[in-house]
Protein backbone atom coordinates (compact mmCIF):
# COMPACT_ATOMS: atom_id res chain seq x y z
CA UNK A 1 0.00 0.00 0.00
CA UNK A 2 1.23 3.36 -1.20
CA UNK A 3 1.96 6.00 1.72
CA UNK A 4 -0.89 8.60 1.80
CA UNK A 5 0.63 10.97 4.89
CA UNK A 6 3.72 11.39 6.54
CA UNK A 7 4.88 13.56 9.61
CA UNK A 8 8.53 13.91 10.31
CA UNK A 9 9.73 15.68 13.68
CA UNK A 10 6.51 17.36 14.25
CA UNK A 11 6.79 19.88 17.12
CA UNK A 12 3.76 22.20 18.74
CA UNK A 13 4.18 24.35 21.92
CA UNK A 14 1.57 26.32 24.01
CA UNK A 15 2.50 28.94 26.17
CA UNK A 16 5.76 26.94 26.91
CA UNK A 17 4.11 23.39 26.64
CA UNK A 18 5.45 21.29 24.24
CA UNK A 19 2.33 19.24 23.03
CA UNK A 20 3.90 17.53 20.05
CA UNK A 21 8.06 16.70 20.49
CA UNK A 22 9.32 15.43 17.74
CA UNK A 23 6.78 13.13 16.28
CA UNK A 24 7.02 11.52 12.92
CA UNK A 25 4.62 8.74 11.14
CA UNK A 26 3.10 7.51 8.30
CA UNK A 27 -0.48 6.24 7.33
CA UNK A 28 -0.87 4.14 4.08
CA UNK A 29 -3.85 3.92 1.66
CA UNK A 30 -6.38 1.82 2.64
CA UNK A 31 -5.12 1.32 6.11
CA UNK A 32 -6.98 2.21 9.47
CA UNK A 33 -4.57 3.55 11.81
CA UNK A 34 -5.69 3.98 15.42
CA UNK A 35 -3.82 7.23 17.63
CA UNK A 36 -3.86 5.62 21.67
CA UNK A 37 -3.08 7.46 24.31
CA UNK A 38 -4.74 9.10 27.55
CA UNK A 39 -6.67 12.41 27.59
CA UNK A 40 -3.94 15.36 27.10
CA UNK A 41 -0.89 13.42 25.36
CA UNK A 42 -1.01 14.98 22.13
CA UNK A 43 -3.56 13.00 19.51
CA UNK A 44 -5.55 15.93 19.22
CA UNK A 45 -3.09 18.21 18.68
CA UNK A 46 -1.46 16.35 15.92
CA UNK A 47 -4.50 15.92 14.41
CA UNK A 48 -5.24 19.85 14.33
CA UNK A 49 -1.60 20.07 12.58
CA UNK A 50 -2.76 18.09 9.76
CA UNK A 51 -5.69 19.45 9.28
CA UNK A 52 -4.36 23.22 9.11
CA UNK A 53 -6.12 24.64 12.55
CA UNK A 54 -3.08 24.65 14.34
CA UNK A 55 0.62 25.56 12.78
CA UNK A 56 3.77 23.42 13.84
CA UNK A 57 6.56 25.03 15.13
CA UNK A 58 9.13 22.72 13.17
CA UNK A 59 8.46 19.75 10.92
CA UNK A 60 7.19 18.25 7.76
CA UNK A 61 3.83 17.28 6.79
CA UNK A 62 3.57 15.37 3.23
CA UNK A 63 -0.33 14.44 1.83
CA UNK A 64 -0.11 12.83 -1.73
CA UNK A 65 3.80 13.26 -1.87
CA UNK A 66 3.04 17.22 -1.67
CA UNK A 67 5.20 18.52 1.12
CA UNK A 68 4.12 21.33 3.69
CA UNK A 69 6.05 23.29 6.40
CA UNK A 70 2.22 24.17 7.58
CA UNK A 71 -1.19 23.81 5.96
CA UNK A 72 -4.71 25.93 5.86
CA UNK A 73 -7.37 24.34 6.23
CA UNK A 74 -8.42 24.62 2.37
CA UNK A 75 -4.68 23.04 1.65
CA UNK A 76 -6.07 19.94 3.77
CA UNK A 77 -9.34 19.45 2.10
CA UNK A 78 -7.90 19.79 -0.96
CA UNK A 79 -5.51 16.90 -0.40
CA UNK A 80 -8.29 15.01 0.87
CA UNK A 81 -8.22 15.33 5.21
CA UNK A 82 -11.41 15.56 6.53
CA UNK A 83 -11.82 15.52 10.36
CA UNK A 84 -14.98 13.95 12.24
CA UNK A 85 -14.88 15.87 15.59
CA UNK A 86 -16.75 14.91 18.65
CA UNK A 87 -19.50 16.69 18.36
CA UNK A 88 -19.41 16.24 14.25
CA UNK A 89 -20.03 19.95 13.87
CA UNK A 90 -23.25 19.20 11.84
CA UNK A 91 -26.43 21.82 11.41
CA UNK A 92 -29.30 20.01 13.58
CA UNK A 93 -32.19 22.49 12.24
CA UNK A 94 -30.78 21.28 8.26
CA UNK A 95 -31.72 18.60 6.53
CA UNK A 96 -29.24 15.16 6.06
CA UNK A 97 -29.58 16.33 2.06
CA UNK A 98 -28.05 19.83 3.16
CA UNK A 99 -25.67 18.22 5.94
CA UNK A 100 -23.94 16.29 3.48
CA UNK A 101 -23.60 18.25 0.11
CA UNK A 102 -23.70 21.68 1.09
CA UNK A 103 -19.97 21.92 2.53
CA UNK A 104 -19.09 20.51 -0.96
CA UNK A 105 -21.18 22.97 -3.48
CA UNK A 106 -19.56 25.24 -0.94
CA UNK A 107 -15.79 24.17 -1.27
CA UNK A 108 -16.50 23.89 -5.21
CA UNK A 109 -17.85 27.99 -4.81
CA UNK A 110 -20.99 27.25 -6.42
CA UNK A 111 -23.79 30.09 -6.99
CA UNK A 112 -26.46 28.02 -7.43
CA UNK A 113 -27.90 25.82 -5.56
CA UNK A 114 -30.04 23.54 -7.58
CA UNK A 115 -31.79 21.38 -5.15
CA UNK A 116 -31.87 17.78 -6.98
CA UNK A 117 -28.08 18.34 -7.04
CA UNK A 118 -28.60 18.50 -3.31
CA UNK A 119 -30.47 15.06 -3.30
CA UNK A 120 -28.07 13.85 -5.54
CA UNK A 121 -24.90 14.27 -4.08
CA UNK A 122 -26.39 13.18 -0.57
CA UNK A 123 -27.37 9.67 -2.22
CA UNK A 124 -24.75 8.89 -3.35
CA UNK A 125 -23.00 9.04 -0.21
CA UNK A 126 -25.57 7.04 1.32
CA UNK A 127 -25.05 4.74 -1.94
CA UNK A 128 -21.65 4.40 -1.20
CA UNK A 129 -21.33 3.10 2.04
CA UNK A 130 -24.73 0.91 1.85
CA UNK A 131 -27.08 2.63 4.35
CA UNK A 132 -30.69 4.04 3.74
CA UNK A 133 -31.28 7.27 5.97
CA UNK A 134 -34.67 9.52 5.20
CA UNK A 135 -32.85 12.52 3.69
CA UNK A 136 -35.55 14.90 4.27
CA UNK A 137 -35.61 14.55 7.84
CA UNK A 138 -33.40 17.42 9.72
CA UNK A 139 -30.22 16.28 12.10
CA UNK A 140 -32.23 16.79 15.21
CA UNK A 141 -34.65 14.25 14.37
CA UNK A 142 -32.24 11.61 13.33
CA UNK A 143 -30.35 9.05 16.00
CA UNK A 144 -26.72 10.11 17.45
CA UNK A 145 -26.07 6.45 15.19
CA UNK A 146 -27.48 8.41 12.01
CA UNK A 147 -25.73 11.91 12.79
CA UNK A 148 -22.57 10.05 12.74
CA UNK A 149 -23.23 8.30 9.41
CA UNK A 150 -24.42 11.90 7.71
CA UNK A 151 -20.54 13.25 9.24
CA UNK A 152 -19.43 10.55 7.30
CA UNK A 153 -21.36 11.11 3.88
CA UNK A 154 -20.56 14.96 4.17
CA UNK A 155 -16.54 13.88 4.39
CA UNK A 156 -17.05 11.38 1.61
CA UNK A 157 -18.85 13.58 -0.60
CA UNK A 158 -15.82 16.31 -0.36
CA UNK A 159 -13.70 13.96 -1.48
CA UNK A 160 -12.17 11.99 1.29
CA UNK A 161 -8.87 10.39 1.39
CA UNK A 162 -7.52 10.33 4.58
CA UNK A 163 -10.41 10.11 7.50
CA UNK A 164 -9.99 11.38 10.92
CA UNK A 165 -12.61 10.09 13.60
CA UNK A 166 -12.24 11.38 17.15
CA UNK A 167 -13.87 9.18 19.58
CA UNK A 168 -17.11 8.14 16.93
CA UNK A 169 -19.02 5.38 19.43
CA UNK A 170 -18.81 7.22 22.52
CA UNK A 171 -23.01 8.02 22.53
CA UNK A 172 -23.80 4.54 20.50
CA UNK A 173 -25.17 1.47 21.40
CA UNK A 174 -23.57 -2.10 20.66
CA UNK A 175 -25.51 -2.57 17.70
CA UNK A 176 -24.59 0.71 16.28
CA UNK A 177 -20.96 0.58 17.10
CA UNK A 178 -21.15 -2.70 15.22
CA UNK A 179 -22.29 -1.07 12.04
CA UNK A 180 -20.15 2.09 12.17
CA UNK A 181 -17.09 -0.38 12.38
CA UNK A 182 -18.80 -2.31 9.45
CA UNK A 183 -18.67 0.79 7.74
CA UNK A 184 -15.40 1.96 8.50
CA UNK A 185 -13.84 -1.52 7.55
CA UNK A 186 -15.44 -0.93 4.30
CA UNK A 187 -14.28 2.11 3.31
CA UNK A 188 -10.59 0.58 4.09
CA UNK A 189 -11.57 -2.10 1.45
CA UNK A 190 -12.47 1.09 -1.11
CA UNK A 191 -8.65 3.02 -0.31
CA UNK A 192 -9.48 5.28 2.21
CA UNK A 193 -7.27 5.94 5.42
CA UNK A 194 -9.33 6.30 8.67
CA UNK A 195 -7.58 7.43 11.56
CA UNK A 196 -9.76 5.88 14.40
CA UNK A 197 -9.02 7.77 17.68
CA UNK A 198 -10.78 5.78 20.50
CA UNK A 199 -10.20 5.32 23.87
CA UNK A 200 -12.16 2.03 23.66
CA UNK A 201 -9.55 -0.75 23.81
CA UNK A 202 -12.29 -3.69 22.62
CA UNK A 203 -12.83 -1.37 19.21
CA UNK A 204 -9.07 0.06 18.91
CA UNK A 205 -8.41 -4.22 18.57
CA UNK A 206 -11.12 -4.83 16.28
CA UNK A 207 -10.70 -2.57 13.53
CA UNK A 208 -6.93 -1.43 13.66
CA UNK A 209 -4.20 -2.45 11.41
CA UNK A 210 -1.83 -0.28 12.74
CA UNK A 211 -1.20 1.25 16.39
CA UNK A 212 0.16 4.26 17.31
CA UNK A 213 0.57 5.49 20.90
CA UNK A 214 1.04 8.70 22.21
CA UNK A 215 2.04 9.94 25.98
CA UNK A 216 3.30 13.18 27.26
CA UNK A 217 3.16 14.41 23.38
CA UNK A 218 5.85 11.84 22.34
CA UNK A 219 5.33 9.08 19.79
CA UNK A 220 6.05 5.78 21.99
CA UNK A 221 5.62 4.14 19.17
CA UNK A 222 3.70 2.31 16.08
CA UNK A 223 2.71 -1.22 16.33
CA UNK A 224 0.82 -3.70 14.07
CA UNK A 225 -2.42 -4.38 16.27
CA UNK A 226 -0.90 -8.17 16.81
CA UNK A 227 2.07 -7.16 18.16
CA UNK A 228 -0.10 -5.48 21.42
CA UNK A 229 -2.58 -7.15 23.40
CA UNK A 230 -4.85 -4.79 25.95
CA UNK A 231 -2.23 -4.98 29.07
CA UNK A 232 0.84 -4.23 26.46
CA UNK A 233 -1.06 -1.04 25.17
CA UNK A 234 -2.71 0.72 28.47
CA UNK A 235 1.10 -0.09 29.75
CA UNK A 236 2.41 1.69 26.71
CA UNK A 237 -0.13 4.78 26.82
CA UNK A 238 -0.08 5.24 30.67
CA UNK A 239 3.98 3.75 31.61
CA UNK A 240 2.26 1.88 34.40
CA UNK A 241 0.57 -1.14 34.85
CA UNK A 242 -3.48 -0.12 35.16
CA UNK A 243 -5.64 -2.16 37.39
CA UNK A 244 -9.43 -2.11 38.00
CA UNK A 245 -9.73 -3.84 41.40
CA UNK A 246 -12.97 -5.42 42.15
CA UNK A 247 -15.31 -3.86 44.63
CA UNK A 248 -16.86 -5.80 47.70
CA UNK A 249 -18.77 -3.82 49.76
CA UNK A 250 -17.96 -3.96 53.62
CA UNK A 251 -20.17 -1.58 55.49
CA UNK A 252 -22.22 -3.78 58.34
CA UNK A 253 -25.53 -1.49 58.04
CA UNK A 254 -27.83 -2.68 55.83
CA UNK A 255 -31.15 -0.36 56.62
CA UNK A 256 -31.75 1.15 52.63
CA UNK A 257 -31.11 4.03 52.12
CA UNK A 258 -33.60 4.00 48.76
CA UNK A 259 -36.55 1.52 48.61
CA UNK A 260 -38.47 1.45 45.18
CA UNK A 261 -41.43 -0.31 44.85
CA UNK A 262 -43.01 -1.02 41.39
CA UNK A 263 -41.84 2.69 39.77
CA UNK A 264 -43.58 2.77 36.49
CA UNK A 265 -43.51 5.32 33.62
CA UNK A 266 -45.74 4.37 30.54
CA UNK A 267 -42.88 3.79 27.64
CA UNK A 268 -39.54 4.27 29.45
CA UNK A 269 -40.05 1.38 32.33
CA UNK A 270 -42.01 -0.62 34.53
CA UNK A 271 -42.36 -2.05 37.88
CA UNK A 272 -39.27 -1.67 39.22
CA UNK A 273 -38.28 -2.64 42.72
CA UNK A 274 -34.99 -2.59 43.81
CA UNK A 275 -33.48 -1.24 47.52
CA UNK A 276 -30.20 0.36 48.41
CA UNK A 277 -27.99 0.18 51.81
CA UNK A 278 -24.95 2.23 52.36
CA UNK A 279 -21.86 0.95 50.46
CA UNK A 280 -23.84 -0.63 47.78
CA UNK A 281 -22.69 0.20 44.42
CA UNK A 282 -25.95 -1.20 42.56
CA UNK A 283 -24.88 -1.51 38.52
CA UNK A 284 -27.71 -0.50 36.17
CA UNK A 285 -27.05 -2.45 32.91
CA UNK A 286 -28.54 -3.02 29.93
CA UNK A 287 -28.50 -1.34 26.47
CA UNK A 288 -29.34 2.39 25.39
CA UNK A 289 -33.07 2.42 25.40
CA UNK A 290 -33.33 0.07 28.23
CA UNK A 291 -35.02 2.43 31.00
CA UNK A 292 -31.81 3.12 32.75
CA UNK A 293 -31.15 6.83 32.19
CA UNK A 294 -34.73 7.50 32.12
CA UNK A 295 -34.91 5.38 35.99
CA UNK A 296 -32.05 7.73 36.98
CA UNK A 297 -33.91 11.11 35.87
CA UNK A 298 -37.15 10.41 37.97
CA UNK A 299 -34.48 9.54 41.27
CA UNK A 300 -33.73 12.93 40.59
CA UNK A 301 -37.26 14.34 40.30
CA UNK A 302 -36.37 15.29 36.15
CA UNK A 303 -38.89 12.65 34.72
CA UNK A 304 -41.63 12.15 37.35
CA UNK A 305 -43.14 8.43 37.41
CA UNK A 306 -46.84 8.09 36.68
CA UNK A 307 -47.17 4.42 39.96
CA UNK A 308 -45.42 2.70 41.96
CA UNK A 309 -43.27 4.72 45.48
CA UNK A 310 -40.10 5.82 46.49
CA UNK A 311 -38.82 5.82 50.17
CA UNK A 312 -36.13 7.63 51.61
CA UNK A 313 -34.44 6.35 55.06
CA UNK A 314 -38.21 5.60 56.54
CA UNK A 315 -40.20 8.53 54.88
CA UNK A 316 -42.14 7.65 51.19
CA UNK A 317 -41.18 10.70 48.85
CA UNK A 318 -42.77 12.14 46.27
CA UNK A 319 -39.27 13.74 44.27
CA UNK A 320 -40.52 16.39 41.85
CA UNK A 321 -37.74 18.30 41.55
CA UNK A 322 -33.54 18.37 41.67
CA UNK A 323 -33.79 20.80 44.42
CA UNK A 324 -36.09 17.98 46.62
CA UNK A 325 -34.02 15.63 45.62
CA UNK A 326 -31.10 17.88 46.99
CA UNK A 327 -32.57 17.78 50.24
CA UNK A 328 -33.36 14.34 50.60
CA UNK A 329 -29.62 13.46 50.01
CA UNK A 330 -29.40 12.74 46.19
CA UNK A 331 -27.12 14.06 43.64
CA UNK A 332 -27.27 13.07 39.33
CA UNK A 333 -23.30 12.77 37.58
CA UNK A 334 -25.06 13.13 34.10
CA UNK A 335 -24.71 11.34 31.25
CA UNK A 336 -23.51 13.77 28.91
CA UNK A 337 -20.88 16.52 31.09
CA UNK A 338 -20.82 18.92 28.57
CA UNK A 339 -24.50 20.18 28.41
CA UNK A 340 -25.55 18.91 31.74
CA UNK A 341 -23.05 18.77 34.15
CA UNK A 342 -20.92 21.80 33.21
CA UNK A 343 -20.49 25.46 32.54
CA UNK A 344 -18.14 24.73 29.61
CA UNK A 345 -16.87 28.47 29.87
CA UNK A 346 -16.55 29.00 33.10
CA UNK A 347 -13.68 28.31 35.80
CA UNK A 348 -13.01 25.49 37.70
CA UNK A 349 -14.36 27.21 40.98
CA UNK A 350 -17.55 28.25 39.51
CA UNK A 351 -18.54 24.76 38.51
CA UNK A 352 -17.30 23.07 41.78
CA UNK A 353 -19.75 25.52 43.60
CA UNK A 354 -22.21 25.74 41.26
CA UNK A 355 -24.48 22.83 43.69
CA UNK A 356 -24.01 25.40 47.20
CA UNK A 357 -25.00 28.50 45.37
CA UNK A 358 -27.86 29.10 47.70
CA UNK A 359 -25.42 28.35 50.34
CA UNK A 360 -22.78 30.42 50.21
CA UNK A 361 -24.87 33.44 49.09
CA UNK A 362 -26.35 36.08 51.75
CA UNK A 363 -28.31 39.06 51.01
CA UNK A 364 -27.52 38.68 47.52
CA UNK A 365 -23.57 38.28 48.46
CA UNK A 366 -21.14 35.45 47.21
CA UNK A 367 -18.83 34.61 50.07
CA UNK A 368 -15.74 34.49 47.77
CA UNK A 369 -13.47 33.09 50.86
CA UNK A 370 -15.38 30.01 51.64
CA UNK A 371 -15.85 29.32 47.61
CA UNK A 372 -12.55 29.35 46.83
CA UNK A 373 -12.25 26.96 50.30
CA UNK A 374 -14.56 24.39 49.25
CA UNK A 375 -12.87 24.56 45.47
CA UNK A 376 -9.34 23.89 46.96
CA UNK A 377 -10.25 20.93 49.01
CA UNK A 378 -12.75 19.62 46.20
CA UNK A 379 -9.22 19.45 43.33
CA UNK A 380 -6.92 18.24 46.15
CA UNK A 381 -9.56 15.54 47.41
CA UNK A 382 -10.30 14.59 43.78
CA UNK A 383 -6.64 14.89 42.34
CA UNK A 384 -8.18 16.98 39.42
CA UNK A 385 -4.70 18.05 37.36
CA UNK A 386 -4.94 22.17 36.93
CA UNK A 387 -2.53 24.64 37.22
CA UNK A 388 -5.42 26.60 39.14
CA UNK A 389 -8.89 26.73 40.41
CA UNK A 390 -9.74 29.44 37.87
CA UNK A 391 -8.57 27.70 34.57
CA UNK A 392 -11.70 27.17 32.70
CA UNK A 393 -12.79 23.99 32.69
CA UNK A 394 -13.54 23.56 28.70
CA UNK A 395 -9.25 23.43 28.89
CA UNK A 396 -9.14 20.58 30.55
CA UNK A 397 -9.24 16.88 29.79
CA UNK A 398 -12.23 14.79 29.96
CA UNK A 399 -10.97 12.79 32.91
CA UNK A 400 -10.76 16.30 35.16
CA UNK A 401 -13.66 17.40 33.78
CA UNK A 402 -15.42 14.86 35.07
CA UNK A 403 -13.59 14.88 38.66
CA UNK A 404 -15.04 18.18 38.76
CA UNK A 405 -18.76 17.15 37.94
CA UNK A 406 -18.00 14.49 40.73
CA UNK A 407 -16.39 17.36 42.90
CA UNK A 408 -19.43 19.28 42.28
CA UNK A 409 -22.28 16.90 43.86
CA UNK A 410 -19.99 15.79 46.17
CA UNK A 411 -19.98 19.09 48.03
CA UNK A 412 -23.55 18.41 48.59
CA UNK A 413 -22.38 15.21 50.72
CA UNK A 414 -24.57 13.15 49.09
CA UNK A 415 -26.36 10.01 50.64
CA UNK A 416 -27.34 8.28 47.33
CA UNK A 417 -25.18 9.29 44.14
CA UNK A 418 -26.17 8.08 40.61
CA UNK A 419 -23.42 8.22 38.33
CA UNK A 420 -24.73 7.79 34.87
CA UNK A 421 -21.77 6.32 32.24
CA UNK A 422 -19.46 8.03 34.86
CA UNK A 423 -15.97 7.78 31.99
CA UNK A 424 -17.52 8.18 28.98
CA UNK A 425 -15.16 9.21 26.51
CA UNK A 426 -12.29 9.13 29.27
CA UNK A 427 -8.97 7.48 29.28
CA UNK A 428 -7.76 4.28 30.80
CA UNK A 429 -5.68 6.06 33.20
CA UNK A 430 -8.42 8.53 34.57
CA UNK A 431 -10.71 5.74 34.25
CA UNK A 432 -8.75 3.75 36.81
CA UNK A 433 -8.62 7.03 39.63
CA UNK A 434 -12.06 7.48 39.31
CA UNK A 435 -12.74 3.84 39.80
CA UNK A 436 -10.98 4.20 42.83
CA UNK A 437 -12.55 7.18 43.97
CA UNK A 438 -16.03 6.26 43.73
CA UNK A 439 -15.03 3.11 45.64
CA UNK A 440 -13.85 4.73 48.45
CA UNK A 441 -16.69 6.79 48.45
CA UNK A 442 -18.94 3.87 49.00
CA UNK A 443 -16.64 2.10 51.62
CA UNK A 444 -17.11 5.14 53.70
CA UNK A 445 -20.89 4.24 53.20
CA UNK A 446 -22.34 6.10 50.00
CA UNK A 447 -24.90 4.57 47.87
CA UNK A 448 -24.24 4.81 44.57
CA UNK A 449 -26.71 3.89 41.31
CA UNK A 450 -23.58 3.07 38.81
CA UNK A 451 -25.12 3.21 35.27
CA UNK A 452 -22.77 1.67 32.28
CA UNK A 453 -23.35 -0.62 29.15
CA UNK A 454 -19.07 -1.49 29.65
CA UNK A 455 -19.55 -5.11 31.52
CA UNK A 456 -16.23 -5.00 32.58
CA UNK A 457 -16.58 -1.54 34.29
CA UNK A 458 -19.74 -3.06 35.91
CA UNK A 459 -18.02 -6.32 37.17
CA UNK A 460 -15.53 -3.99 38.61
CA UNK A 461 -17.09 -1.53 40.44
CA UNK A 462 -20.51 -3.02 41.35
CA UNK A 463 -21.42 -5.59 44.55
CA UNK A 464 -25.17 -6.31 43.10
CA UNK A 465 -26.29 -5.48 39.42
CA UNK A 466 -29.83 -5.09 37.95
CA UNK A 467 -29.79 -6.07 33.95
CA UNK A 468 -32.82 -4.16 32.43
CA UNK A 469 -34.46 -4.56 28.75
CA UNK A 470 -37.28 -2.37 27.44
CA UNK A 471 -37.94 -0.50 30.86
CA UNK A 472 -38.40 -4.08 32.74
CA UNK A 473 -35.72 -5.72 35.50
CA UNK A 474 -34.84 -9.05 33.75
CA UNK A 475 -32.62 -10.03 36.51
CA UNK A 476 -30.50 -9.03 39.61
CA UNK A 477 -26.78 -10.55 40.00
CA UNK A 478 -25.78 -10.62 43.82
CA UNK A 479 -22.50 -10.50 44.90
CA UNK A 480 -21.46 -14.31 44.62
CA UNK A 481 -23.31 -14.72 40.75
CA UNK A 482 -20.98 -11.56 39.89
CA UNK A 483 -17.75 -13.46 41.43
CA UNK A 484 -17.87 -16.56 39.19
CA UNK A 485 -15.31 -16.73 36.63
CA UNK A 486 -18.05 -16.25 33.94
CA UNK A 487 -19.65 -13.83 35.14
CA UNK A 488 -19.01 -11.42 32.19
CA UNK A 489 -20.05 -14.01 29.84
CA UNK A 490 -23.43 -14.69 31.74
CA UNK A 491 -23.82 -10.68 31.59
CA UNK A 492 -23.33 -10.24 28.15
CA UNK A 493 -25.90 -12.86 27.21
CA UNK A 494 -28.67 -11.51 29.58
CA UNK A 495 -28.19 -8.20 27.94
CA UNK A 496 -27.90 -9.40 24.34
CA UNK A 497 -30.25 -12.58 24.83
CA UNK A 498 -33.23 -9.92 26.16
CA UNK A 499 -32.62 -6.79 23.70
CA UNK A 500 -32.63 -9.60 20.79
CA UNK A 501 -35.76 -11.39 21.91
CA UNK A 502 -37.28 -7.81 22.09
CA UNK A 503 -36.66 -6.65 18.86
CA UNK A 504 -37.57 -9.91 17.39
CA UNK A 505 -41.34 -9.95 19.18
CA UNK A 506 -41.80 -6.16 17.64
CA UNK A 507 -41.08 -7.39 14.36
Amino acid sequence: MDTILEVKHLCKSFIGVKALKDVSLSIRQGEIHCLAGENGCGKSTLVKNIAGVYTPDSGEILLNGHSYRSLTPVQAMQEGVQVIYQDLSLFQHMTVAENIALAKLKFEKNRFIHWSQVYKIAQEQLDKIGVTIDLNQTVGEISIANRQITAICRALAQDAKILFMDEPTTALTNKEVSQLLKIITDLKEKGLAVIFISHKLDEIFSVADTITIFRNGEKIGSFASSQLDKKKLSYYMTGREVEYPRYYRTVKNDTPVLKVDNLTKAGQYSNLSFSVRPGDIIGLTGLLGSGRTELAMSLFGLNPPQSGSVTIGEKKVSITSPGMAKKYGIALLPEDRFTQGLFMDRDIKENLTSSLIDNLTKHGILDKKEEKKIAEDSVEQLNVRTPSIDTVIGTLSGGNQQKVVIGKWLATHPKLFIMDTPTVGIDIGSKAEIYQQIQAFASGGMSILFISDEIQEILANCNRVMVLSEGKCVKILEEEDLAQENAAQILSELIGHHSSAGKEETQ
